[in-house]
């Protein structure tokens, strides 16, 4: 499989104090990876280092030429303004500004490709509502719509399914699952639970990478990455991720 990022021997911290230590790790084409962890692990650590929002103390990022400008972030959403007074299209059309083109006006191509997003991700209601008047899962599915509106070949998602209602994350996991055909997705979560049929990779992250692979994982890797004895409870056929019991 060709890989389409690799992190080698990633090192960084706040201050004095590291969050994460020689962590290397490879994202496949058309991958799903879990990156999987206590809060205060270094999950988000690590999207933002792919993103190139901060740099590493030591260890590098590698990307295939074809990747440049073509990575889709959505952060957690209770770190979204909502009280900022955008509409949902605006919010969308957002998305087509990056680094490289933020001055200019937007195209008929960037509204055409916006309208086409915001239909698929069952928007087209609230396309003029003010995103403060939106659910949770609603809000959510703004955030991947102006991620996917640049047309990424790789999509980071930051705890997606926090604090958003069961109806709202089943709708979400239909929306992921369709896109894991077209692109590479890799999730950070504490809870692994609505994914865990789904992914291809699993990588467990409490500063040091303890796992990352494709298969079951055991008690014993559990407790190495919470620091503290955990107990397995297993529920459906066939287990995923935790060992069977």
């Amino acid at each position: 499989m060709e890989k389409i990022i690799e992190l080698k021997n990633i090192t960084f911290g706040y201050e004095a104090n590291p969050v994460l230590e020689d962590v290397s790790m490879v994202i496949e084409r058309n991958d799903f990876v879990l990156v999987i962890g206590p809060n205060g692990g270094g999950k988000t650590t690590l999207l933002k280092i792919i993103l190139g929002i901060i740099k590493p103390w030591s260890g590098a990022v590698y990307f295939p030429k074809d990747l440049k400008g073509r990575i889709g972030y959505v952060p957690q959403f209770l770190n979204f303004n909502k009280g900022f007074p955008i509409t949902v299209y605006e919010a969308v059309l957002m998305g087509c500004l990056n680094g490289r083109n933020y001055l200019r006006r937007y195209t008929n191509e960037d509204r055409e490709k916006t309208g086409a997003i915001i239909e698929k991700l069952h928007l087209h209601r609230q396309r003029k509502e003010q995103t403060i008047n939106l659910s949770g899962g609603q809000l959510q599915r703004v955030l991947i719509a102006r991620a996917l509106v640049s047309d990424p070949l790789v999509l980071l998602l930051d705890e997606p399914t926090a604090s958003i209602d069961v109806t709202s994350q089943m709708t979400l996991l239909d929306i992921i699952v369709e896109l894991k055909e077209k692109m590479s997705i890799m999730i950070a979560t504490h809870d692994p639970t609505a994914f865990s049929v789904h992914y291809k990779h699993i990588a467990c992250i409490n500063r040091n990478l303890y796992f990352h692979g494709i298969g079951e994982m055991d008690g014993k890797i559990i407790e190495q990455i919470y620091g503290c004895p955990v107990d397995l409870l297993g529920h459906g056929i066939p287990h995923t991720i935790l060992k069977k019991h």
